[in-house]
């Protein structure tokens, strides 16, 4: 076969699919997935968030927990060692895409659900350059060629609806024990992990905010001065590293809604799904938050991916 049949082959070959979804920190992208995958059983979730791919602080990456993936099998969840150095998107591409070959090998749909733009650019580009960055350097096109025959489900909230559901997202982590994640993250008798730990987790929104504070109440050690002075300067503390996490969280929603929109003008075919009333529902506890989600996110999504498996 000469180079020309090669290419002309490639061309034509059936591309695999791919269903993609994507949106901001805190839109609800995993409980779709999930909601999704109960319906069409061949499902198969590959996940794109770049902290969530290792293992350990489950609470602060908020991965979802094993009880509520209903036995939705899960690829790149937590099983990548934090003593690796950072996951660059070449990496994730060739992972990733050996992932949805097998996936697709056996006929099953894989799903590639994540708010790193950068990884999903990564993936599905046809050509991949890693030296040149779409998000950043407004010189590079981005390309809307891709790899893979994609359905882009884009599940949208209101930056102001969501701000305030982030705020309280944060209240309910550390509730479920994030503080006592990150004591035993930065515990001393631990150190000699230490290092390695922080190497694929160190930029986990939740570990630099609480950096400040662990440096001065390192976990099972005593502080100096009486309770009551003892008490005030570590609440200070506590609260001005929460305070950090919301505002960082908060401005990477915005960053990823800012990639997101990127993509779309490139040309890519995102299908937006709004999900501002169902969050709504939440932040007012208005009690509807299933119901709104059930008919304005679920309902259209089981629509669009029934057309896409169906083609």
């Amino acid at each position: 076969m000469d180079s020309t049949t090669t290419v002309t082959t490639r061309r034509h070959r059936r591309k695999e699919k791919l269903l993609v979804i994507m949106g901001a920190t805190g839109t609800g992208k995993s409980r779709l997935s999930i909601d999704l995958a109960t319906r069409f059983p061949s499902m198969e979730i590959i996940n794109s968030d770049k902290m969530q791919v290792y293992k350990g602080l489950d609470i602060t990456t908020n991965k979802i927990p094993l009880h509520e993936r209903l036995g939705v099998p899960h690829h790149l969840l937590g099983n990548v060692d934090p003593a690796h150095s950072e996951l660059t998107p070449s990496e994730f591409r060739s992972v990733a895409g050996a992932i949805v070959s097998d996936i697709t090998s056996r006929r099953k749909l894989p799903v590639l659900v994540g708010g790193s733009n950068s990884f999903i650019h990564a993936l599905v580009v046809d050509r991949f350059d890693p030296n040149s960055d779409v998000f950043y350097d407004r010189s590079v096109s981005v390309s809307s060629e891709l790899r893979y025959n994609c359905c882009f489900l884009w599940v949208d909230v209101s930056m102001m609806v969501l701000s305030e559901y982030l705020s309280s997202r944060v209240d309910d982590m550390l509730d479920s024990g994030m503080l006592e994640e990150l004591a035993e993250f930065y515990n001393p008798d631990k150190a000699s992990e230490d290092s390695a730990k922080r190497t694929g987790l160190r930029k986990a929104i939740g570990v630099p905010e609480f950096d400040r504070y662990f440096k001065s109440y390192r976990p099972g050690c005593e502080e100096e001065g009486t309770e009551s002075e003892k008490d005030s300067l570590r609440t200070e503390a506590y609260e001005e590293a929460v305070r950090g996490i919301k505002e960082n969280t908060r401005q990477l929603a915005k960053r990823q809604m800012g990639k997101i929109l990127r993509l779309r003008r490139g040309g890519w075919d995102l299908r937006r799904v709004d999900a501002t009333e169902a969050f709504r529902a939440v932040v007012t506890s208005s009690g509807r938050w299933s119901e709104i989600w059930a008919k304005q996110v679920v309902e259209p999504s089981v629509k669009i991916v029934k057309r896409f498996w169906d083609e």
